[in-house]
Order: C-alpha cells, then structure tokens, then sequence
C-alpha cells in the first residue's frame, strides 16, 4: 500500500472516529444534562428549570431549598415537585425525555438551592435568587449569535461574559443561538458552552432566522428543542407564545419579539405589532427593553429590514423604548435614530444595539450614520446595570477588554431616557 493511501485511510479514520465521539458527547443519558433556567411565570415567586434524559427515565423530580449554607438540602428541609415529561426524537439524533418544573410560592430577593433527577441519579445542586418585588439595581448580560463552533469559540464568551459579572440576574440571547434547526449535535454544544450557568443564570432567549426551517410545506417551522428545553411566558399573541413574550423584572420589561416571522410572514408581523402596542401601552415599568433578531439598522453590507423598520420603529419612539438588543449582522453597532439636525447627546429615542458573541464575521456595510460606534470582526458580550433611573451599558470584546460604554437617565416611562457620554476607548 502505498503512503498516500495509507495517508488516506488513517484520514478518513480519524474523521470516522472523531465524529463518533463526537456525537456520543451530546447523547442522552440516565443523568441529568442541559440544566436550565427560564421564566414562565412571575420571576418574584417563580421559576422554571428543564433538563434532559434518555428515555429510560420516565419521572423526573426537583428539589428546592431556602439557601442556609447548610449541607443538609435534602427532604425534608427541600420541597419535591414531580416534573411534566415531553419526548423529542427525530431519525437524525437519539430520542430524548425533557423534564419542566416551575418552582412556586418562593420569596422575592431570595437565595434558593435546588437539584434535578430521579431516584439516586441526581444533578448537583445549584442556586439563583428571585426578581426583587420592588425597583433594586441588577445587571443582566446580552448576546449576540453563537450560532457557529459553538462549543469551540463561543463558549469563552459566554464564560468571560459570567467571569465579568458573576451575579448578573439573566442572560438574553438575541437569536441564532445555532446555526441549523434541528441539530441536536449543535444544541449540545451550546448547552455545553454554558454550563453550570444556563442553570444558576436564567436565559432569556429569542429566536433568529437560524432556528427556523421549512416543512414539506415550505411552512416556518421552530426547532422542535426550543419548547422543549426552554419554559417561557405564554403571554405572547395565539400560535407564537414562547418565542414572543414578555417578563417584568424590576422596574424593567423586557420584551422578545420573533424577528424572523416578522420578516417573513405579513400576518404574523401585523399579529405581533398589534400585540406589542397593548404591551407598551400597558406597561407599569420605567425601563423597557425589547429583543429581536434582524437589527431595524443593519450594520452589515448588503442589509437592510426596510418593512420591519417602517411599521414598528414609530412604536419604539411613541412609547419611550429605551434599548433594543438584536444580532443577526455579525458585527457590532450602536446608535440612536434621531432626527434631522437634533445633537446625538441631547435628543431623545431609543438605543440601537447590534452585537455578535460568536465567531461568525460579516463585513460592515457603508451605510451606518445612525451609529455612534462600530467594530468588526470582534467577538463581543454586554453588560447592562439598571440602577433605579439610571442605566450603565457596557461593551467588552472577549478578552475582557471594555470597548463602549455609555450611559442613560429615564425619570418615568412616559418619558424618553437621557443620554450621558461615558469615557470609553476610541
């Protein structure tokens, strides 16, 4: 055999056996893995966790406890709630049982431990603390797509991200957490890339273009993981609940809104529109913020959500929205839309942020006199401090290294937020 065919076949091995072990990583087992937390409900009083098993664990248990630093967590100091099991299967990975508890009647402000399992095969214990039931300073951490080598170059950020601010309250992922629907290979890695954090940092996601598929149909179909391992709010509008929602926390609503059928579907934009204004116009909460997917200014070349832009943005100024937190562009922008003439430090309006926290790069189109400050090529994570009626916005690269920051003021929800120049790095 000559070397070049043996070359070969040493190649093709490699791949054979790397794949394999590859996909043997992310298969299900009798323990508990993709530990999660979201929000269904009241973020004061409630949580929600979901994990995952192979199928040969039909029930599945939580356990929770008030945090008295204490080893003794278990029953009967610790509440046991039986879990709602769906299955997920597809001909392309293992089937799977997802577990769902939502923790009631807890305490506001409170430290709580708590495992997932069943009979002796539990998870570690973990902890969180509930929304505080009145206005108190939090930072949340915001990013942008993952979507590609998830667990090989994503995963710093998100862990620098925790590093940078280990007590943030939430995490929300501003769309294409993957790069292709369905792939449960790819869902391990972004569960693997988070970590211990996906279960003590409660995520807020919502959904981007990447998440989609078209069915037999060519109907848009959300990947069947994200009701699977994500409980979230039902308050959205009929037949897009849990990816269009809402959470108060605080003195802030947070709002996902889903992008892609916006872009992609003239009764669902209409739908949501109609569902957002009696969502802004109902707000009790000085801050709002709203998520989505494709950015209402693009950063990237050849970009641009003109119908998406035309009909929501005048809800945006109308009703004070403070920042808007979207992805899609690869790349980082942010600005204010502001009238002809007005200065950029005096007017009001909301913020525009676009940012990327994976390694997927685009470059920046020409376009982008809406924007104060721009970078490419930059994998990046945000924090955001939310200190009674002042906002602290903060932009790192991967590295730790702070690259914008600024700063705004909002005395009630009737009115548009101040912005306040920060020194940063230029």
């Amino acid at each position: 055999m000559s070397a070049h065919i043996k070359f070969f076949c040493y190649c093709c091995l490699f791949f054979f056996v790397t794949g394999k072990v590859q996909a043997q990583l992310f298969k299900p087992t009798v323990y508990p893995d993709r530990v999660i937390l979201t929000w269904a409900e009241d973020p004061t009083t409630t949580q929600s966790v979901t994990w995952r098993t192979d199928t040969s664990i039909v029930t599945g248990w939580a356990e929770i406890a008030e945090e008295m630093s204490a080893p003794g967590l278990e029953p009967p100091k610790a509440r046991q709630l039986q879990a709602t099991t769906n299955s997920l299967m597809d001909k392309e990975y293992a089937a799977a049982h997802y577990h769902r508890v939502t923790f009631r009647d807890l305490k506001p402000s409170t430290l709580y431990a708590y495992r997932v399992g069943s009979d002796t095969l539990w998870s570690e214990w973990f902890q969180f603390k509930t929304a505080p039931a009145k206005e108190e300073a939090f930072s949340f951490i915001y990013l942008g797509d993952a979507q590609n080598d998830i667990k090989s170059k994503w995963s710093r950020v998100i862990r620098k991200a925790f590093a940078t601010e280990g007590d943030a309250r939430f995490i929300v992922h501003a769309g294409d957490l993957i790069n292709r629907s369905n792939n449960d290979e790819q869902w391990g890695e972004w569960h693997f890339g988070g970590g211990f954090i996906n279960g003590m940092i409660p995520s807020v996601p919502t959904p981007g273009n990447h998440e989609y598929k078209r069915d037999e149909q060519q109907m848009l179909r959300l990947d069947p993981h994200w009701k699977a391992q994500y409980t979230l709010p039902t308050n959205g509008p009929e037949g897009m609940q849990e990816s269009v929602y809402y959470v108060d926390y605080a003195n802030v609503r947070l709002i996902s809104l889903n992008s892609q059928m916006i872009v992609l579907d003239s009764l669902a934009r209409r739908k949501q529109f109609d569902w957002l204004e009696q969502v802004l116009k109902n707000n009790p909460q000085r801050w709002t913020f709203l998520t989505f997917h494709h950015p209402i200014y693009s950063t990237a070349k050849g970009r641009d959500n003109k119908e998406f832009r035309e009909l929501f943005q005048p809800l945006f100024e109308k009703y004070h929205v403070d920042i808007l937190m979207q992805g899609h562009d690869h790349t980082y922008g942010r600005g204010r839309n502001l009238p002809v003439g007005k200065s950029k430090k005096s007017a009001g309006g909301p913020m525009y942020l676009v940012s990327v926290a994976g390694p997927k790069m685009y470059e920046m189109g020409s376009d982008n006199q809406w924007a104060d400050k721009l970078a490419s090529h930059t994998q990046l994570f945000q924090v955001i401090h939310v200190d009674h009626d002042r906002l602290i916005y903060k932009a790192y690269k991967a590295s730790g290294e702070l690259f914008d920051t600024f700063e705004l003021k909002k005395g009630s929800r009737n009115q548009p937020a101040t912005y306040i120049e920060r020194m940063r790095p230029d």
